[in-house]
């Protein structure tokens, strides 16, 4: 099953998300395959970091919450709120 993580910063959290990235992208990358896709929200700017949007697989929704809560940008404190959604990819989807 697949699953979305909106992830929404907090106000004026610019500063902590560029001091943190290193060690989230680290996370990111070293959780092997789960991770399909993912990338930064932007502002109006089409510039400014405000959020993240992450398509993992995994077997529960459970497994999802328990690997988002280790990501660096949540344990420092970046995110304002994190929604994590089960997804039907259905549109570009890799094949089976």
């Amino acid at each position: 099953m697949h699953y979305v993580l909106y992830c929404l910063d907090k106000p004026n959290a610019q500063e902590l998300r560029l001091q943190t990235r290193g060690a989230h992208l680290d996370y990111v990358k070293g959780s092997g395959d789960r991770v399909r896709i993912g990338g930064a929200l932007l502002g109006e700017d089409g510039k400014s970091m405000v959020g993240s949007l992450i398509v993992v697989e995994a077997e529960s929704l459970e497994e999802v919450e328990a690997w988002a809560k280790n990501d660096p940008y949540r344990e420092a404190g970046v995110f304002e709120s994190v929604d994590i959604r089960p997804w039907n990819w259905a549109i570009g989807a890799p094949k089976a």
